[in-house]
């Protein structure tokens, strides 16, 4: 999860420089305006994104905690496997938007199902006999512990 809240941080940045690309090119002057065009936009960006690390292995905050996502057996994923894996991963947040939209529900009350869905999403992972979340079963991923090979070390030379 850790690794899941550093993700959020640096898809800011993400966010940050799509949302300023895309109102740029529509000029678009008031946040609220093309507010559904500019969410596909976002969601298409964070398919890019994620299907691009994926299938190379790690993102930049699974490096960081030494988590790299690969297929059943072991293997990297596929542009299609890590494009599934995507879509999958929408589960975590699609049903309490669902229905908060479908409520027209605040965003205090809309904030309060999201975290309790992903609390509940998050602790379903430990009943599964792999200990995965339910989208990496379902996309045929898994996140495994990757540790880096040391470098090698360099002899020094002492010059008298």
């Amino acid at each position: 999860m850790a690794c899941w809240l550093y993700e959020g941080m640096l898809m800011f940045g993400v966010v940050f420089i799509s949302g300023y690309l895309f109102s740029t090119l529509t000029q678009t002057r008031h946040a609220l305006d093309n507010r559904h065009m500019q969410q596909a936009f976002l969601f298409v960006v964070f398919g890019i994104y994620f299907t691009w690390f994926w299938a190379k292995g790690q993102t930049l905050a699974m490096k960081t905690w030494h988590i790299r996502v690969v297929d059943r057996h072991g293997a990297a994923l596929t542009q299609a496997r890590a494009l599934l894996r995507y879509t999958l991963s929408w589960l975590w947040f699609l049903p309490p938007l669902a229905v908060g939209g479908l409520y027209g529900l605040p965003g205090g009350e809309l904030a309060v199902i999201v975290i309790g869905w992903v609390a509940i999403w998050a602790t379903l992972s430990r009943f599964h006999p792999q200990r995965q979340f339910l989208h990496d079963a379902l996309a045929g991923t898994r996140l495994v512990h990757h540790k880096p090979a040391e470098p090698p070390k360099r002899r020094k030379f002492w010059h008298p």
